[in-house]
């Protein structure tokens, strides 16, 4: 059993860093995050297709899912050496479990919803489980394998909900909201209690980078969405406008994010002592609703580019509020967690997203004066955010 366990997780499969030292991001890692790029054009054609109430929850139920399995993933690389052959084993396994994940998410409420279920609850116990062996005799081995318990309560609700159709979104919310809330109950167990956050030996600039790496990822999203429509539609005078409204709609997101969010983020965690409790809610939970309202945008701009001269319809006002709106308010997190204040002007920009939503569907106005308007807010935020960090 010993040279089994030394075989499949050996000790040394772990990252060898000083204190002072920051793990690099590897090209298995690199190679990981590819899964998501077809993961998230998944998600994005789910909602295009599924554009109602009913719709989105069961977006945001898939992409939670999607989200956590990623994040735990990136968490667990900070520690294991993706480029040792243990932990690029590893991270193969977990490629493969995504890449079902993302092959059933289409018909995840329908057909494949046990093939999505079992794909997640495989990577989340594979992931918890190696972890748990590869950090035997420490306390890190004892934090995962009490993760894994947790991440084997909500399993069974994933599982659940993939036999029982009728409370099929039910069951996968309960879930969600369990693997969701497991960190911030230290993943307690009876008997056990739970795992101080100081346990977890993090290097936040080595996730905060992952991060950065995965939200580029989403805005490309809106990059293959806006050129496969132009590919393959005429581009007349009105598609054309729409498309630069689109494209400079993700052009201020990511000056948003890169210019405005990055450098204090990268400060932070250069002087803060506990990465752990600082990833955990800046990255973890705000970086996810961040990429969501990226994800939303890139559904928003496609809407419009297909329909710039029709009056808009509800669910396309609510998607280009939701998207962009989604997007700042995960900043906002970010920015409150990094720089300990609240920026105000994200929720005023959200205010006015909301504003001009309403007013932009009472009017029955068209696919371009809605872009049109949202772009104008997010470009005046964007302005103003910058001058007063400058």
């Amino acid at each position: 059993m010993s040279n089994l366990l030394h075989r499949l997780a050996p000790t040394n499969a772990l990252r060898a860093l000083r204190p002072e030292d920051t793990p690099r991001v590897t090209t298995m890692e690199l190679f990981f995050d590819l899964v998501y790029v077809f993961t998230i054009i998944q998600l994005s054609h789910y909602l295009l297709e599924h554009a109602s109430w009913l719709g989105a929850l069961e977006y945001v139920t898939l992409f939670a899912a999607v989200w956590w399995a990623w994040n735990y993933t990136a968490w667990a690389a900070n520690w294991v050496n993706p480029d040792h052959p243990s932990g690029r084993g590893l991270m193969i396994v977990l490629m493969g479990c995504a890449l079902l994940m993302a092959v059933a998410a289409p018909q995840a409420f329908s057909e494949r919803a046990e093939l999505f279920a079992f794909a997640y609850v495989a990577m989340a116990l594979i992931r918890a489980g190696y972890m748990a062996l590869v950090f035997r005799g420490h306390v890190m081995g004892q934090n995962y394998a009490q993760l894994g318990a947790w991440s084997a309560i909500s399993g069974l609700f994933w599982i659940l909900g993939a036999f029982i159709a009728p409370a099929r979104l039910e069951l996968w919310i309960v879930a969600v909201l369990i693997d969701y809330a497991a960190p911030y109950f230290g993943f307690w167990l009876p008997g056990k209690g739970a795992t101080p956050m100081s346990s977890w030996t993090l290097k936040g600039l080595h996730l905060f980078e992952r991060n950065q790496l995965i939200f580029i990822i989403a805005l490309g999203e809106s990059i293959l969405l806006l050129g496969g429509y132009l590919v393959s539609h005429e581009i007349h005078l009105d598609t054309g406008a729409a498309a630069l409204i689109g494209f400079l709609l993700i052009v201020t997101l990511w000056w948003i994010y890169f210019v405005d969010l990055s450098e204090p983020g990268e400060h932070r965690f250069e002087h803060a002592t506990d990465h752990t409790s600082l990833a955990r809610a800046g990255l973890a939970y705000a970086h996810g609703v961040a990429v969501c309202g990226a994800i939303v945008t890139a559904v928003a701009i496609e809407m419009i580019v297909a329909h710039p001269h029709d009056a808009i319809h509800a669910e396309t006002a609510i998607i280009a509020f939701a998207g962009p709106s989604l997007f700042l308010l995960g900043c906002t997190i970010f920015h409150r967690v990094t720089a300990e204040r609240l920026r105000g002007l994200y929720l005023l920009a959200v205010a006015a997203l909301a504003g001009w939503g309403w007013l932009a569907l009472s009017l029955h106005l068209n696919g371009l004066w809605l872009g049109a308007g949202v772009l104008m807010i997010m470009v005046a935020m964007a302005a103003l955010g910058h001058r007063k960090a400058g």
